[in-house]
């Protein structure tokens, strides 16, 4: 099996996401095949500039794949018109809530929270600061990518069902079900979204969301002849499963 690469949820730490590209260009070249596990806003303090790089590697060219998060819906579904919550959240949250950092987020495209405001006045604000560029591509992720033995995506699968039927909500919120389920799927899921002190590998998934929303290192791994290896700079490490 050729390598491939995957970045987990970044949450607007762009120096983090270049040091992550670094790691994997000197272990498999520009051209290396990379799945971006979502999760690229809220946060950290440079969500705007985490998309322009994103859509700078792609307009080049670059073998990437970028799969949709939650925290990316949740900012996609807010620039609608009328603005939209999600009905997955508990409901004393919003996306502006700090617990979700939807704030830093429009902090990153120039809003300022400094002063109590109100949520029209926001959302008008966000439409014309926010470039259609990034509002298309949140509105272009994927929810899902597979290869011959992995299957990527942002939060998990449902367990029992089939992977081509996987519903959008538990594959950008699954949590519970999916980590409790030890039985083997029909391939090795990839995914991010729970925070973890690092990646970690569960015989059936592995965990990439190694916490950088949290100010913790961003996680880049390649997948290679069945094997999983964390990137850094004095090269691979095997994440092995938990026995």
């Amino acid at each position: 099996m050729s390598p491939i690469y995957a970045i987990g949820d970044i949450h607007g730490q762009l120096s983090m996401l270049e040091h992550a590209l670094e790691l994997i260009k000197a272990d498999g070249g520009p051209e290396a095949p990379i799945v971006f596990l979502g999760d690229y806003t809220d946060r950290g303090p440079e969500s705007c500039g985490v998309l322009d790089y994103l859509l700078q590697g792609r307009d080049a060219g670059r073998n990437w794949v970028f799969l949709k998060g939650n925290h990316d819906r949740m900012f996609e579904w807010f620039l609608q018109s009328p603005t939209r919550g999600d009905p997955y959240l508990f409901t004393d949250l919003s996306w502006l809530h700090e617990r979700l950092g939807g704030q830093n987020t429009l902090r990153s495209y120039g809003l300022d929270f400094s002063l109590r405001r109100r949520l029209s006045e926001v959302h008008a604000e966000a439409l014309q600061a926010v470039p259609k560029a990034h509002q298309d591509f949140l509105s272009q992720c994927q929810l899902s990518y597979g290869s011959a033995d992995l299957f990527f995506c942002h939060a998990g699968i449902r367990p029992g069902v089939p992977l081509h039927a996987q519903d959008e909500e538990d594959l950008l919120w699954i949590r519970n079900e999916f980590h409790a389920d030890l039985t083997a799927h029909p391939k090795m899921i990839v995914h991010g979204h729970s925070p973890v002190d690092h990646a970690s590998h569960y015989g059936n998934r592995i965990n990439l969301d190694s916490g950088a929303g949290y100010g913790k290192p961003l996680t880049a791994a390649v997948f290679e002849a069945g094997a999983c290896y964390v990137l850094s700079p004095d090269g691979r490490r095997e994440i092995l499963p938990f026995v």
